[in-house]
């Protein structure tokens, strides 16, 4: 790399932080990663980081320009929905390469009891017509439409507390951060008798072992399909991602 590359990290994954650490290093580049800045006390990748929104894609567009960005690598949440737009479009409007990193989707496996919804209103519906003790597996922003939930018991965990404004019937809030082991996910269903488990299909092996808990519980697992991304190029991991860098 004999001229200066400066790739812009769209983060706040594992995969993001990962990409960081491994490109930190090479000759001739230069690392920025952007995070949402939604945790108080997110951990920080290596390198130079920006930590809040743009202003959509236009907003991407005038900083990608001002900060001389020669590519970009999205790396965000499977559920980032806007950024992922918003950044396809931006790098069509300045003319850079993107590159699309994104952990494979789960699959249901032999013993799942999945059902699989697009919105948490279909899944609040759901639990309203059959579930008894939920464990809610979606962090903090995404609980309104578990609310008004009558009859049933959540078991709520989060990085941060659920915002004051949200008031359930009958729930518990467990403040942790993962990766969560397979004996604390098994502990956790079965100290709260769950019989149903509410999570978006994140990917990865972080979060995982709470499906082969639920799967060996015999737990409904209600599970928020991924939204749509725009048709860029996409890998799948982190070595893949380092090529396309190298490549360029």
């Amino acid at each position: 790399m004999a001229a200066l590359t400066k790739i812009l990290i769209l983060g706040g994954t594992g995969e993001g932080m990962a990409l960081a650490r491994a490109l930190i290093d090479l000759p001739g580049l230069e690392i920025v990663s952007s995070l949402a800045g939604r945790v108080a006390n997110p951990k920080l990748p290596p390198g130079a980081v920006r930590i809040g929104g743009f202003g959509g894609a236009t907003g991407l567009a005038a900083y990608l320009r001002d900060q001389g960005i020669t590519a970009i690598v999205d790396a965000t949440h499977p559920f980032a929905r806007r950024m992922g737009w918003n950044a396809a479009e931006a790098a069509n409007l300045v003319g850079l390469p993107l590159l699309r990193l994104e952990r494979p989707a789960w699959s249901p496996v032999a013993g799942d009891r999945w059902v699989e919804v697009d919105d948490w209103a279909q899944a609040a519906a759901i639990l309203q017509r059959g579930a008894r003790r939920v464990f809610l597996a979606l962090g903090r922003q995404e609980l309104a439409p578990f609310a008004n939930l009558t009859g049933i018991h959540l078991v709520i965990r989060s990085v941060e507390p659920p915002d004051a404004a949200l008031h359930f019937a009958d729930a518990e809030i467990v403040l942790a951060r993962g990766p969560f082991k397979l004996e604390d996910e098994r502990a956790l269903l079965t100290s709260r008798s769950i019989d149903h488990l509410v999570c978006k299909n994140s990917g990865g092996s972080a979060t995982d072992a709470k499906l082969q808990a639920a799967r060996e519980r015999g737990v409904t697992v209600v599970m928020q399909r991924r939204p749509p991304r725009p048709d860029t190029s996409r890998v799948a991991d982190v070595d893949a991602a380092i090529a396309w860098v190298r490549a360029l």
